[in-house]
Formats: C-alpha cells, sequence, structure tokens
C-alpha cells in the first residue's frame, strides 16, 4: 500500500511534476514504471542518446529484436530508431492515462533528436517532425537542443503543432531567447488560424553540470572569497529563471496567446543528481519545488526522495542571496553567460558520443 507521507507523493501536491530520467525496456513489461506511476505518481519520462545508449548496449532484452530487424535488412540507425521508438511508445501508452486526467499538462514521454543536427536548424525540424509523425501519440514530446540553431527550430516546429522538449539549458540569457521562440511560434500558429491549446512544452535546466564547471573554477582561484561560493550558481540561477517565468507569463504578449488557450512553457529542472558527494543528494529537488514546474530525476534520486525528502515550496526563499551569487561570481571572473555557451558545447559533445558508441555496437552485434 502506498504511504501517504511518500515524499514524492507530496511533491506532486505542491504543484511540481516528476518526471523519470530513463527509460528501459524491462521496466515497461515487468511493471516497475507503472508502479512507479502509481506509488510515486511519476506523471512522465525523458530519454536521451546516453540513457538509449546504455540501455540498448547492456540490455539482454534488446538482443532478439536486434536480430530480427538485422534480418529484415534495416540500416543501424533505422534499427535504432525503431527501438527507441517502441520504448516511448510503450511508455506513452502507460502515462495515457495521467495525460488524459491532467487534461495534457503531464504524461508526456520525450524523444531526442540526433545530437548532430545540433548546429542546423533546417536539419533539426526535419528530423524533429519526422520523429513526431512516427511517434504518433498526443503525449508525445520531441526533445530539441537551446543552441542557436535551435532557436529558430523552435519557432517553426511550435508553429506546426509539435510538442517540444527544449534542452541543454545553462543560462537565464539562453532560457529568455528560448521563451522568445516558443511565443514567437504560438503567435505564427494563433496567426495561422489554428489551434494552440494543445501544443506543450518545457525548456530543461541543467543544474549539477553548472555546479561541478562553476566549482572546479572557483577552486582554480584557491581563495576564501570563492570556496564559499561552491554549490551556489546552479539553484542561483534556477531561482532567477523562475523569477523570469512568472515575469513573462504575466505580460500582455502571453496574456494574448493565454486567451486563445494556450499553455506556458514550462521550466523543467534536468541533471539533478548531485555529482559531488560532499553534497546532499536530494540538494537540487529541496531547493527548486515550485508550482508549475517539472523536475525530471533519474532512478537514483528518485529512491533517494522516496526515502528522505523533506518537501516544500523553498525556491523563492533567497531571492536576494540569488542575486548577490551571480554577482559575486561574476566579481570573480566568473560570467554565467559564458559559463553556459561552454556547458552547452560540452553537452552536445557528450551526447555525441555515447550515440555514436551505441551505433558502432549495433554495428558489432548485427556483424556489419
Amino acid at each position: 500500500m502506498t504511504h501517504p507521507s511518500n515524499p514524492l507523493r507530496r511533491v506532486h501536491a505542491l504543484g511540481q511534476s516528476i518526471w523519470l530520467d530513463d527509460i528501459r525496456r524491462g521496466w515497461l513489461r515487468d511493471g516497475h514504471l507503472a508502479r512507479l506511476i502509481a506509488d510515486d505518481l511519476v506523471a512522465g519520462v525523458t530519454s536521451n542518446p546516453a540513457i538509449f545508449a546504455k540501455a540498448i548496449s547492456e540490455g539482454a532484452e534488446y538482443n532478439e529484436a536486434i536480430a530480427e530487424l538485422a534480418r529484415t535488412g534495416r540500416g543501424i540507425e533505422e534499427i535504432y530508431e525503431t527501438l527507441a521508438l517502441e520504448d516511448v511508445q510503450a511508455a506513452a501508452d502507460l502515462f495515457a492515462q495521467t495525460f488524459s486526467a491532467s487534461n495534457g499538462a503531464d504524461g508526456f514521454v520525450s524523444l531526442e533528436v540526433s545530437p548532430h543536427l545540433a548546429d542546423d536548424a533546417k536539419a533539426t525540424v526535419a528530423e524533429a517532425l519526422r520523429l513526431w509523425r512516427a511517434f504518433d501519440r498526443p503525449n508525445a514530446m520531441i526533445k530539441v537542443p537551446g543552441t542557436q540553431a535551435g532557436l529558430a527550430a523552435i519557432t517553426e516546429l511550435i508553429a506546426a503543432g509539435v510538442n517540444l522538449n527544449v534542452t541543454l539549458l545553462f543560462s537565464v540569457e539562453r532560457y529568455r531567447a528560448v521563451v522568445d521562440a516558443y511565443l514567437a511560434g504560438l503567435e505564427q500558429r494563433l496567426n495561422a488560424d489554428q489551434p494552440i491549446d494543445k501544443v506543450a512544452s518545457v525548456a530543461s535546466f541543467f543544474l549539477s553540470r553548472i555546479d561541478t564547471m562553476v566549482d572546479a573554477r572557483l577552486d582554480a582561484l584557491n581563495t576564501m572569497e570563492a570556496s564559499v561560493m561552491r554549490g551556489r550558481a546552479a539553484i542561483a540561477c534556477a531561482r532567477l529563471a523562475y523569477q523570469y517565468h512568472k515575469q513573462w507569463t504575466a505580460g500582455r504578449r502571453w496574456q494574448v496567446l493565454a486567451a486563445g488557450g494556450a499553455k506556458p512553457q514550462r521550466l523543467l529542472w534536468a541533471s539533478m543528481s548531485s555529482k559531488n558527494p560532499a553534497y546532499k543528494d536530494t540538494m537540487y529537488v529541496e531547493e527548486l519545488i515550485a508550482p508549475n514546474t517539472v523536475a525530471t530525476l533519474p532512478p537514483a534520486t528518485v529512491d533517494a526522495y522516496r526515502d528522505h525528502g523533506e518537501p516544500a515550496v523553498r525556491i523563492e526563499d533567497d531571492l536576494a542571496g540569488a542575486l548577490d551569487t551571480m554577482r559575486l561570481l561574476h566579481h570573480l571572473g566568473i560570467d554565467s553567460n559564458v559559463v553556459g555557451r561552454q556547458l552547452e558545447r560540452e553537452g552536445v559533445q557528450k551526447f555525441k558520443e555515447p550515440f555514436d558508441a551505441l551505433l558502432a555496437s549495433l554495428r558489432t552485434r548485427v556483424g556489419r
């Protein structure tokens, strides 16, 4: 029986959705994901090339499907895409009731475009549209990176009615540009007399990676002033992003779209596992619970929060401290926008490498 004091369920009651940042074919078949939905109110799933690389390369449950697809003469990338689509479609079907009960606010399952297209807007749009049609579920989300090229793709895809998870965000500067791209897409759709009430989107901030990079730069300074700033950058950035979210959703431009039935693009907190063992394993979850947001958690963080989470809305507890953190970092020579751009480049590469390794592994397994 589900315990009513389960911290994950209490987070849901505070208005934040918990999505699982992982997918495994075995979990779809043995009831594990269904139990997370029923017991913990997990309300969605995100995937990425690294997640699928691990699942397919290590999962024996894919062997038969890979062999059968190879026998039919499918290409290596086609084999990968078929396996990934089967998994996300099955997951989306599990979340169909969540999607319906939330009136289309939750229950989404995300599938990412190839990381090799991150700097090609035209190719990103073409692949996103193709995957959207192939996914063929109302609670599908296509993941598009928030790169410079991605911004143009976001507008075009939202205008086409594609649900988007905008990924690899590391700065408020880039988040502002993503919001503008999202609103522009909705405006184009509205001006074309197309419905805007079914289009959904999230903007995904990768948090622990911010602290990992900023902490390394602080350590290199080797001063007391720098050392006290460790572990503060990511939460400060997220708090300021949330303030901007409140600002634009209160503005006239958004109100016109909302009157037409549009849904606000929600902030999604990603990369939520603490990379530094000195930090509390639930610190990003604890500090950033907020209404109308999403936290996407890897399985270990789901387990940790269920065990010892202490839910409360704290995201606006120290806004002055968030501003001070950004000012002090700038004083120390650490520019959040420069950090964000570097992390974006590294993030794209971190998805390319496992994606390419997965394709190489599949070639070996099918003898090509």
